[in-house]
Formats: structure tokens, C-alpha cells, sequence
């Protein structure tokens, strides 16, 4: 197994190896300030690494480097920061923790159902020990993935967690590296896996000290954050090998089954050895040696299947990746929204081509983009996709922060977690969004500098002038920003919110009981499109289990002539039926082929195949 030498690392004895990467110093030294207090110059190594073996270090011990006698920093590598981004770094002695799941296997990517949230906004006490009482009901709906938003040390207490400044380190203010094991640890004693979102595109704009210590950074290339992670150019082998140690990070001290990878788009890198393709090497590497899968699920607005093609297709080989045509085809259709990058959407036809192949612009012209943009996933396996009807961004990067319960009719929502949930991909649902809940989520930071604050407020007016319609903006400093994002939990067991709950506890179910459901497989399923009553038709079949499920997206009652294939068609579930707080149902309880059924506004049924 790889070997994780960057940042301070403990050995049995009580002693610790701390090393360093910095090209730029002619001197480098640690000052221990707690327990002990001692100043050591480092020995320098082969291309610019500077270590020392001290003894007697305990777990806790607080330091910090020098650069050539003048500049005192913390650690870039270090794994806790106490006391936020400008203070000390901590020494953790990961093998102190007690970990509990030695019986843990992980969960099969096919079969994960991911649960996107926010520490901070998840509960009142916005700390990893508060998410853990929550598991068992997340578990009981049919989650057994959670999916947390970055976590890496951030300025002060309010963050997504995309401006985290020491990628590994654990923020403070959320419970720190003993509080994401105890999550981490109780997770895998219920049956369910953590996937962390890490950044490698950029770091945060306040506490940056990668600077300081080499070329981290190349303005060979320009991101939506300023200057490019230094990928390929002069020193890009110690860069690389930098953000390939952090992966391997969290996967040995802190057993996450999977790392999602924040918008590789903008992760420039010319190499004939590109840094996503080592990255999921060294990955399958580890996977071997430990016998464990873990898996790596990127984000990326490219529609380019290199990134999940494997390496036998010149592929980067990632496992998955976030498939946005799917959200911005559901989203066209349920809201009527048409600016920004939904102009490219709209059509029944967008959807039905996202169910069958994962992305819809393969090639074809983009308005929003004004060019040709994508290429055809048609033949990438469904369980390389990860859909959703909302998510952190879809959801925060709008002007308000509004939810799709803010936007759509109750029983539109409830099509929304149909289309989602019973796809043949894996689902992700967004905190809050399984009962309906109506606090925005809106973006947030708590930096200290006045003139970034300044900055972050114009740039947030630039960033989505597509999403932004007048001067009102919610100010991302403000506290009261924050605390509107939090979720308000005491409402999911009133009125349609407990409906909504229930109703995906019960698509989930079927998603799960069913095996033309549970197969996440393009094969065996077909759509039939009927644009004039904008009724949509999916088909599933694995072998003798066989499924067919009328979606409407009209406003209005619809009565359409749909082809069912042959035989007896019983139907399993109806999201108007009065018990799913719906109008009623009209349609019959049973049809054959190409029979007459009228589907309520915004709604669906699911039939399934019985006996002829």
C-alpha cells in the first residue's frame, strides 16, 4: 500500500516523522510550542523534501514551520488545525482511535443511494457527533450512503467547505479529525457508507500557505478561482504528488468508501499521464493491496466519458460521475425554466434520452455554450451515473437559494423523486429534500478579511448573472444567511412533509424489491414519448421482472393511448392516489396493451407485469 509521508506521522514508540515540500526555503525549521517547546532544523532531502524524526511527540502536539528564519506557518499538510487557518497545526496520532468496523465490507457502487448534506446547515449543532442520532431514520427511508460536502479546514465556522485552505485537515469547528472517525466509524456499524467531496481544482482565497512553501500554483491556465493547480508544468510531480497522498488520506485514517471529486472540469492538466488517471491508479492500487473497494465519483460538466471510460479505452478510469444533462433535463420540464444553461433543455425528448443513455448533448449544438458540446454515453454502464433532482449547487448557486419545493406544486415534487429515484442510475438526494423542506440553501462564508468580503459579494453578482434579477442578493458574510440554510427538521413529521417522507421510503423500497428496479442496467430499458400530451413512458426488465412506469408533465389530466408491451400490466403505485396526499387516481388498476389510461397533473404510475 502506498505509504503517507507528508504532514507529521506518527510510529509506535511516540515518535513522529515530519515532512515538508518546499522548493523555495534555503532554511526550513519546527517550533513546538505545546507540550513542548523546541526549535529543529530540518535535514533536506531529495527534490526539495525537508523531515525530522523527533521522539517523545505526543498526540496534540502543537507547531509550526519556519521558512528561512522569518516566515513562522502552519503545516500544508497538517491534519488539524485547532484553532482555525492562521494558528498552529496539530500533530494526530491516527492510531489511537478505536475503530469498530473491522466487519465492514463497503456497499456496491450500483447499489448506493447517496444523501447529500451539509454539516454545518444539517443540524442545529452543526457537528459530526449531531449527524449520528439522524442515521438510523436515513437509514429506515433507504439511504445507505451519506455524502458530505467538504470538510477540509475552511476560515472560520460558516462555509460550503470549497474554500477549505489545508485539504487535510479536519475543520474545527465541526468536531475536528476524532469527530469525522466517530461518524465515519458509526455509519459502517449501521450498514451505511461515507463518501467525502474533496476540492483539487483550487484552493480557497484566505489562509492559502501553499504559496509560501513552492509552486503550487501555474498561471499557465486561469480558473473561475484565480490561478491553476500546478498539474503539469516545473515541480508538478511534488504538486501531484501532494493532492494523490490526500485521497489516499482519507481512505486510510479515515476508512471513507469513496471520495466525489469537485468540477474536475476545471482541473487543467496537459501531462501524457494526466493527474486524474495517477490519482484513480493509485486508488485501484490500494483497492488491490487491502481487498476493499472504495470508490472515486467525479463531477464534471464536460459530457467527455474519458473520465469514467477505463484506462483499456484510454479512459482516466474514475468510477462514476454526476450526470448534470439528467438534473437540467428533469428541472426544464418540472419549472418552465429556460435561462442560463436550462436553454439547451426542455423537451420530453431531453429526459427520455438522459434515461436511456446518462448524457443528452452529445455533440449537438449548445445554445448556452454557443458551440458543439459532449459526446455520446450511450455505451458507459448506468452505474457510472449519479442523478439527482437537486443538489448543493443546483440548489445554492440560484440567487435565492430556493429548493424545488419552493418552485414546483407538492405533486410535481413527488414526480420529481420518481423520475430520480426509479431511473437506472444511482440516486443522490439533497438534505431535506426527502420531506419537502422550505429553508433555501443559500451561500455562505465568514471570512476575516473585509476587502475578500467585498469581493466575494461582487464576484457572487457576476458569477450567475443568469440566476440574478435585481440588486437583492443574500449578503454570503451575513450569519442570518447560514442560519436560513439550516434545515428545520421538526417539520418532516407534519402534514405533506411526512407524505413526501413516506413516499420515498416506499420508491426506495421498490427501487430495492424489485429487480427490473434494482438492476442498474441500460439494457432492457426503452422509452416511448408522447410529445403532444407530454406523457412519458420507461420501460425496465431484468429477465422475468418487468416494469413500466407513465410519467405526466402537463398541467392537466391526461388520457393517452400508451404502448404497454403485451400481457396483464397490475399497478404497484400511483403518486396521485389520496393516501400520497394526491387528487386521486384515474388510472385503472390493471391494462393490457395499448390501452387508454388518464394520468393526473404532474404525476406518475408504476405498473408491473403479472401474469397474462
Amino acid at each position: 500500500m502506498p505509504d503517507l509521508d507528508l504532514g507529521a506521522q506518527c510510529v509506535d514508540g511516540g515518535g513522529c516523522w515530519f515532512q515538508v515540500w518546499a522548493p523555495r526555503a534555503k532554511k526550513v525549521e519546527i517550533r513546538l510550542i505545546s507540550p513542548l517547546k523546541q526549535k529543529c532544523v530540518l535535514e533536506k532531502k531529495d527534490r526539495n523534501y525537508w523531515t525530522i524524526f523527533l521522539e517523545n511527540i505526543p498526540s496534540g502536539t502543537r507547531y509550526f514551520y519556519i521558512l528561512d528564519g522569518e516566515k513562522q506557518k502552519p503545516d500544508p499538510a497538517s491534519h488539524f488545525q485547532p484553532q482555525g487557518i492562521h494558528q498552529f497545526s496539530e500533530v494526530v496520532d491516527h492510531s489511537q482511535f478505536s475503530w469498530k468496523d473491522s466487519h465492514w465490507e463497503g456497499i456496491p457502487l450500483k447499489r448506493m443511494v447517496l444523501y447529500e448534506l451539509h454539516v454545518g446547515t444539517f443540524t442545529p449543532q452543526g457537528t459530526f457527533q449531531a449527524v449520528i442520532p439522524r442515521l438510523d431514520q436515513l437509514k429506515e427511508l433507504g439511504v445507505n450512503i451519506l455524502n458530505l460536502m467538504p470538510v477540509a479546514q475552511f476560515p472560520g465556522e460558516r462555509n460550503w467547505g470549497y474554500d477549505g485552505v489545508f485539504p487535510f485537515a479536519v475543520q474545527n469547528s465541526y468536531g475536528g479529525p476524532k469527530g469525522l472517525k466517530t461518524l465515519v466509524d458509526s455509519c459502517h456499524q449501521k450498514g451505511m457508507g461515507v463518501v467525502l467531496d474533496v476540492v483539487y481544482n483550487h484552493l480557497g482565497p484566505e489562509g492559502n500557505v501553499l504559496h509560501d512553501y513552492g509552486p503550487y500554483f501555474t498561471q499557465k491556465y486561469k480558473t473561475p478561482w484565480g490561478d491553476a493547480v500546478n498539474l503539469d508544468d516545473a515541480f508538478s510531480d511534488e504538486v501531484r504528488h501532494y493532492f494523490t497522498q490526500n485521497a489516499l488520506h482519507w481512505f486510510q485514517n479515515y476508512h471513507m468508501d469513496g471520495l466525489r471529486l469537485d468540477a474536475v472540469h476545471a482541473i487543467t492538466d496537459m501531462s501524457a499521464y494526466p493527474f486524474l488517471r495517477e490519482l484513480a491508479d493509485q486508488v485501484r492500487e490500494m483497492n488491490h493491496i487491502r481487498r476493499k473497494k472504495v470508490v472515486l465519483i467525479a463531477e464534471s460538466d464536460l459530457n467527455d466519458v474519458k473520465i469514467i471510460a477505463p484506462p483499456s479505452q484510454n479512459g482516466f478510469g474514475l468510477d462514476a460521475q454526476w450526470c448534470d444533462d439528467f438534473h437540467h433535463s428533469l428541472h426544464a420540464l418540472l419549472t418552465g425554466e429556460r435561462s442560463g444553461y436550462y436553454a439547451d433543455f426542455g423537451s420530453l425528448l431531453h429526459l427520455a434520452k438522459s434515461l436511456r443513455e446518462g448524457y443528452v448533448l452529445t455533440g449537438a449544438y449548445s445554445v448556452f455554450r454557443k458551440r458543439r458540446h459532449g459526446r455520446s454515453s450511450q455505451h458507459c454502464p448506468a452505474s457510472q451515473f449519479v442523478v439527482f433532482s437537486q443538489n448543493h449547487d443546483q440548489v445554492g448557486n440560484r440567487m435565492g437559494g430556493e429548493r424545488l419545493s419552493s418552485l414546483v406544486s407538492f405533486e410535481a415534487l413527488k414526480l420529481a423523486a420518481g423520475v430520480v429515484v426509479l431511473s437506472p442510475y444511482i440516486p443522490l438526494l439533497f438534505m431535506g429534500e426527502e420531506y419537502g423542506e422550505q429553508s433555501p440553501f443559500q451561500y455562505f462564508v465568514s471570512h476575516s478579511d473585509p476587502e475578500l468580503v467585498k469581493a466575494v459579494r461582487r464576484g457572487r453578482r457576476q458569477e450567475f448573472p443568469d440566476f440574478i434579477k435585481d440588486d437583492e442578493f443574500p449578503d454570503p458574510q451575513s450569519k442570518q444567511t447560514f442560519q436560513r440554510s439550516c434545515l428545520n427538521w421538526s417539520c418532516q413529521t407534519k402534514g405533506k412533509h411526512q407524505i413526501l417522507r413516506d413516499f420515498f421510503r416506499t420508491l426506495l423500497n421498490l427501487r430495492k424489491t424489485i429487480p427490473a428496479l434494482a438492476h442498474l442496467s441500460k439494457k432492457g430499458l426503452w422509452t416511448q414519448v408522447y410529445e403532444e400530451s407530454n406523457i412519458l413512458m420507461m420501460g425496465r426488465k431484468k429477465e422475468h421482472s418487468q416494469v413500466c412506469v407513465v410519467m405526466n408533465f402537463s398541467s392537466q389530466p391526461t388520457r393517452q393511448q400508451c404502448a404497454f408491451p403485451s400481457g396483464l400490466w397490475s399497478k404497484i403505485a400511483d403518486s396521485s392516489e389520496t393516501c400520497w396526499g394526491g387528487p386521486g387516481s384515474q388510472a385503472p388498476q390493471q391494462v393490457s396493451e395499448d390501452k387508454d389510461i388518464e394520468i393526473n397533473p404532474w404525476s406518475f404510475c408504476v405498473y408491473e407485469q403479472g401474469e397474462s
